[in-house]
């Protein structure tokens, strides 16, 4: 079977799981078929991993969600990265990880291990592609940096000020996630998801929880379930505001920088006051919410709104009167619209360059399918298009959030577990930067038996690559900023 694949003709009579998802296995001429469905454009890639023996994708189209299970031979596979190019990393890092072979890799270099790990057999001097051309000059960055972030190297070959070529290394904050879910309880799962990347907490969190509620039918209380989506919009809220501030501060208009800074301030303190911890780390849980809100402060996140709505006038009067620092974001580090596609690239990468893809929309989930908000999008894909989705997003979360306290029922915020049995669930959830996958298999004692994630960086990371050349080196980190990709999701 070479022709493309439909994925409601493929799950045509077959019945969703409760977390939305068809389960089925298929053979390898199947596989290498989606995977051809996925080059041209009718299926989205969301995730690829490897359990036991097997490999697995979860796809998206067709208004459907699929998670096809192929069995190796030996630990051998066809490479869907031979036919497309997004599968290239989740590949390799399976390969690192669990040892499986995709069969027809173009790129067999590893890329999680980097010749440190016991009984690694990788290479520990990476090698990077080769460049030819006259008066071309390599440019070696980090991954050691210049201020506290987190370490990735960039390779940038340049001709003269201008960007040829970038080519990233990642891997550096590689934790092993996923070898320490194995055989975990629920409750430590828990605890290690809200880990995976510290500024998506809320949004790991509620992902975690969303598989493993689905793999035990475990039913969140309403009351819950919307407090669920106040500490999603807050910590969305949270990082637009400190993004944009990023991005102009690299641009040297540090005052807009330090507006924003005061004001994502604003909000810590306030989700401090409200749910116990700055950044709402372990507050979403498997049942529920692991605290309440009361009515004072409910009354004082309805304040920040108020002043967030009347400091974002003033951050965007400013920037729009700026001629200078639209000149450095207005046509720098442009994605273009048929690559934002290929790579399924979600969050405010994607919108800003037309994909019109938002999981709390294209496969709501409570509560947001009982909420009405605008889903924007820009055309450019630039860095000033970024920067306006996330603008854009400020206004939505606020609305949103008003909307969800004036609703709040009454009730208790959390249910209790379930009894322990063997299941699976997954859960796609919007966080700030994009979607975000997390799929678990529970034994029948209720332990994790394999849980994977899915960072949105996973997509995002290579279109930076896209997206500087042709660009000048100084304004890569206008271009870094504005997609401001997760190393720690990344890496697991």
């Amino acid at each position: 079977m070479s022709a493309v694949v439909s994925l409601t003709d493929l799950i045509s009579g077959r019945e969703a799981g409760r977390d939305g998802y068809v389960r089925l296995d298929v053979t390898p001429d199947l596989w290498t078929a989606l995977a051809r469905s996925c080059a041209q454009g009718s299926v989205d890639l969301s995730a690829l991993w490897a359990d036991g023996g097997k490999v697995r994708m979860a796809l998206n189209g067709d208004g459907q969600r699929v998670i096809v299970s192929l069995e190796t031979d030996g630990g051998a596979y066809p490479s869907v990265a031979a036919i497309h190019a997004p599968a290239m990393r989740l590949e390799r890092a399976a390969r690192d990880l669990y040892g499986l072979r995709p069969v027809g890799l173009p790129d067999e270099r590893a890329w999680l291990d980097h010749g440190r790990w016991p009984d690694s057999t990788a290479e520990t001097r990476y090698t990077f592609l080769p460049v030819e051309g006259d008066d071309l000059h390599q440019i070696p960055v980090g991954p050691v940096h210049a201020g506290i972030i987190e370490p990735g190297h960039f390779r940038f070959t340049a001709s003269g000020e201008t960007v040829v070529r970038l080519e990233e290394r990642l891997g550096y904050v590689h934790k092993g996630v996923e070898r320490l879910m194995a055989g975990a309880d629920i409750a430590r799962g828990a605890k290690l998801a809200a880990r995976i990347s510290g500024d998506s907490t809320v949004a790991y969190g509620w992902a975690f929880a969303g598989a493993v509620e689905a793999a035990l039918d475990w039913v969140v209380p309403p009351r819950g379930v919307m407090l669920r989506a106040v500490l999603a919009e807050i910590e969305r809220l949270s990082h637009h505001i400190s993004d944009v501030g990023a991005i102009c501060n690299d641009a040297s208009v540090i005052t807009i920088n330090a507006r924003c800074m005061l004001q994502r301030e604003d909000v810590l303190t306030v989700a401090k006051s409200c749910f116990g911890h700055r950044m709402m780390m372990d507050r979403i849980v498997p049942g529920g919410v692991a605290v309440d809100l009361s009515s004072e402060a409910v009354g004082r996140i309805l304040e920040l709104l108020d002043r967030l709505e009347e400091t974002r006038a003033e951050i965007l009067r400013v920037y729009d009167s700026m001629p200078s620092l639209q000149d450095r974001t207005v046509t720098t580090g442009i994605v273009k619209p048929d690559l934002a596609r290929q790579f399924a690239a979600g969050g405010y990468v994607g919108r800003a360059s037309g994909r019109a893809f938002d999981a709390r929309k294209n496969f709501a989930y409570a509560p947001y399918d009982r909420l009405d908000f605008d889903l924007k999008t820009r055309s450019t894909g630039d860095v000033d298009g970024r920067l306006m989705v996330r603008m854009d997003e400020i206004v939505e979360s606020t609305k949103m959030i008003r909307g969800l306290l004036h609703r709040l029922p009454a009730g208790p915020v959390r249910s209790d577990m379930p009894a322990a049995r063997a299941g699976e669930g997954a859960a796609l959830i919007e966080a700030f930067r994009g979607d975000v996958f997390m799929t678990v298999r529970l034994d029948e004692a209720g332990r994790l038996a394999r849980a994977h994630a899915r960072d949105a960086s996973w997509f995002q990371w290579p279109l930076l690559e896209a997206a500087i050349e042709g660009n000048i080196v100084a304004d890569f980190p206008l271009c870094n900023k504005s997609f401001n990709c997760s190393y720690s999701g990344h890496d697991l």
